[in-house]
């Protein structure tokens, strides 16, 4: 079993706040994340899979391949975009870092699902303090 990794990046808006709660009780749970006029980042993705080398190519997937999913599915939906208004795969869900990574990671499990490589983790970089990482489902 051998790993490989893509990186990618784009820049999106993006507001926490939950429409049942008041201004104040937004600005108290998620402080200026939940600035009305919304908020960007330049986000970094890190998508790994795994699988085995093919004896021929020498790949686990060709890179290309896995780029072109990447941006097909997730970055030319969310670059540029407003993260809770333009995304289809993330409407009706919290915009945080934590649930986008999720989001991404099951988008990219159903257009790889095809593929003979498993999708092992997103790496979502908000800020250069902040990340996310996500294996998806583990069993218990």
């Amino acid at each position: 079993m051998i790993y490989i990794t893509r990186r990618e990046q784009f820049n999106a808006a993006h507001k926490l706040f939950r429409e049942e709660w008041s201004d104040e009780k937004n600005m108290e749970v998620f402080g200026k994340c939940s600035n009305p006029n919304w908020h960007g980042h330049n986000y970094e993705l890190f998508v790994t899979v795994k699988g085995e080398i093919n004896p021929e190519t020498g790949f686990v997937i060709d890179l290309k391949t896995l780029k072109d999913i990447i941006r097909r599915y997730i970055t030319d939906k969310l670059d540029h975009k407003n993260v809770n208004l333009d995304v289809d795969f993330m409407k009706g869900k919290m915009a945080s870092t934590e649930v986008l990574a999720v989001e991404i990671f099951n988008e990219l499990k159903t257009h790889l699902g095809e593929r003979e490589v498993t999708l092992h983790k997103v790496k979502l970089v908000e800020t250069e303090n902040n990340f996310v990482e996500y294996y998806g489902e583990q069993p218990d």
